[in-house]
């Protein structure tokens, strides 16, 4: 005998059925058919709105990315408020980063589109819902019929159900209670039946791309806090960046003496990462601190390259990721990557293995360091 499915998700989408079969049997053939009528105009509504945001949102993108670069916001610098370090951030991270624009884009078309397409949607659908009006609605054989019609309605709100947790599978894999939802035989019975034949790979195959770009760019977006934290250096970091690339005029010759600089002034500090793997401890220390103790680990090494970097004219961006550690794994790193406008590329190199080897713009770059990106 076939033991009974007790997972919650088979309960919840079961409990959805009967709650809407009962109402459905209360409010009689009348009542139940206009919600009914109402829950498909509704759904139809949202996804026309969804629809219409992201072609709007990738219409205009571009032409809002353009709007922003012609605004000129500059950083604020790193004794303002919160508040105005997370607004600049928020600014660039849109302005340079293509999904979090669309997604931003789309999250504001999505909203004033479904309370216009609402608001003319929910007359007109109160305006089809009066024929209703004219079903009986007392009587045993209106309550049976209110009852069929009250379980149409739960299944549509199951299957909605089963789509936003099969979109939530794709999306994250690897996220919590994917796995339980998984082990629900009637979600299984309604994703494979229902929800992947309407969907497609989309979903399945392109959501998780989607997905990952999109933890890609908040990670770049985690990452420009830097450009604010470190926009100012003191005096003294600045003079010692401008006499290191000296007699320099290339982005590639200042962008190369910087890297030997920092790669050979400043030592691994093993003892924070001692205290960060044991302890716990984790001590932030700004590209000044850096300067002063010559101590810092990659993290360190990156923010005060970049800050120097900056200091002296260079594009530069500070780049985290994984790392070989040279016993066959990886491990969390960072580096950084300076734009060069004479080769319009942008050139990786690591200051932190600066003592172990050369790794300015090395071959094969890419195989011992792995983007977060």
């Amino acid at each position: 005998m076939k033991s009974l499915d007790t997972n919650l998700v088979t309960l919840a989408l079961l409990a959805v059925v009967a709650v809407s079969l009962l109402q459905g049997v209360w409010r009689g053939a009348s009542g139940s058919a206009k919600r009914l009528f109402l829950f498909v105009a509704g759904t139809a509504m949202t996804l026309l709105s969804v629809a219409l945001a992201a072609w709007a949102a990738s219409a205009s993108s571009l032409p809002v990315q353009r709007w922003l670069l012609k605004q000129g916001w500059e950083p604020p610098s790193p004794d303002s408020s919160g508040f105005a370090q997370l607004g600049y951030t928020l600014f660039s991270g849109v302005r340079d980063l293509p999904l979090l624009r669309f997604a931003a884009l789309f999250l504001l078309y999505y909203l004033v589109l479904r309370f216009v397409i609402g608001r003319v949607g929910s007359l007109l659908a109160k305006v089809g819902a009066l024929p209703f009006a004219l079903v009986p609605s007392g009587g045993a054989v209106s309550r049976a019929f209110g009852g069929l019609i009250g379980a149409a309605l739960g299944c549509g709100r199951a299957i909605v159900l089963t789509a936003v947790l099969f979109a939530y599978c794709s999306l994250v894999p690897q996220g919590p209670y994917v796995d339980y939802v998984g082990q629900s035989s009637l979600y299984r019975e309604a994703a494979a039946q229902i929800i992947e034949p309407a969907a497609g790979d989309l979903l399945e195959s392109q959501f998780p791309v989607f997905a990952k770009k999109m933890q890609g760019e908040l990670d770049q977006l985690w990452q420009k806090r830097y450009d604010i934290i470190d926009a100012e250096l003191p005096s003294g970091i600045a003079l010692a960046a401008q006499e290191i690339v000296e007699g320099q005029t290339t982005a590639t010759g200042k962008a190369r003496a910087l890297y030997d600089w920092v790669g050979t002034r400043i030592a691994y500090d093993y003892d924070k990462v001692e205290a960060y793997e044991e302890r716990g401890e984790w001590r932030e220390q700004t590209p000044a601190d850096t300067f002063e103790t010559r101590l810092g680990v990659c993290i360190d090494y990156s923010r005060l390259y970049a800050a120097m970097a900056r200091s002296v004219g260079l594009e530069v961006r500070v780049v985290t990721g994984l790392g070989y550690d040279g016993l066959g794994g990886y491990g969390p790193h960072a580096w950084n990557e300076v734009y060069l406008p004479e080769e319009d590329r942008w050139l990786p190199l690591d200051s932190t293995w600066a003592k172990a080897g050369d790794w300015y713009d090395a071959p094969r770059f890419q195989d011992t360091h792995v983007r977060q990106a």
